[in-house]
C-alpha cells in the first residue's frame, strides 16, 4: 500500500498508464462479480469502473493550495 503522504507530495506525477488499466479491470471484475458474471455488461462495467477510477485519481491528485 502506498504512503498517502508520499502521494500527496507527488501530485504533478503522471499515471503510469499500466497501472490505471490494471486498477480499472479489477474494479470492473468486482462489478461483475457483484452481479454473478451475469454476461452482456462487460462494457458497462468497464466504463464505469473507469470513470470511479478517474474520478478517485483527480480527487487524491488536485492542487489543494
Amino acid at each position: 500500500m502506498a504512503d498517502f503522504n508520499a502521494m500527496k507530495q507527488s501530485s504533478k506525477e503522471v499515471v503510469d498508464n499500466e497501472k490505471l488499466q490494471k486498477m480499472i479491470a479489477e474494479r470492473a471484475y468486482c462489478k461483475a462479480e457483484k452481479r454473478g458474471f451475469v454476461g452482456g455488461h462487460e462494457r458497462e462495467d468497464w466504463l464505469d469502473a473507469e470513470s470511479e477510477i478517474k474520478n478517485q485519481y483527480f480527487y487524491w491528485f488536485q492542487d489543494v493550495e
